[in-house]
């Protein structure tokens, strides 16, 4: 009994240690602003000391936020991909490059355009990197699936 007790704690306990090490949330909805216009909204919370950087941070920084979107017939971009947050700016020395990186929550927003009145599926992944002033987590890949009605 105090051994399956004892397994049960060792595995919870590892299981709140991995929670740990993913310092970030996103979630991704679309909010339809007009007939035929949606705004595709990827936000991610950032828990403090990390942070992520701008889609914007020049080459030899860290891994810049990117978006990929999935082909799809009946859907047409309108515009780059929003940055709608607290940046900061900042020389890193680690880089040797001023990057521009976000604190707590960012909000990256495409808007997009879709084609008759077709229900469809708007898909994309974003590619990103969390760090705090002792270190960076890999870059990682979160892809997202949204329904157009």
């Amino acid at each position: 009994m105090q051994r399956t007790f004892l397994i049960l704690l060792v595995f919870f306990t590892g299981l709140g240690t991995l929670r740990s090490q993913t310092p970030y949330d996103w979630t991704f909805n679309a909010r339809k602003v007009s007939d035929g216009t949606y705004e595709i909204h990827c936000t991610v919370k950032v828990n403090a000391p990390w942070h992520t950087y701008s889609q914007f941070t020049p080459p030899g920084g860290p891994v810049p936020t990117q978006f990929t979107f999935a082909k799809n017939p009946l859907c047409i971009l309108d515009g780059p991909v929003k940055e709608m947050g607290d940046m900061h700016v900042r020389h890193e020395a680690v880089f040797g490059v001023d990057v521009k990186y976000f604190d707590g929550q960012v909000d990256f927003v495409q808007r997009i355009k879709v084609k008759g009145t077709a229900k469809t599926n708007f898909t994309g992944a974003v590619q990103f990197m969390v760090c705090n002033d002792q270190q960076c987590l890999p870059p990682t890949t979160q892809k997202f699936t949204l329904a157009l009605n």
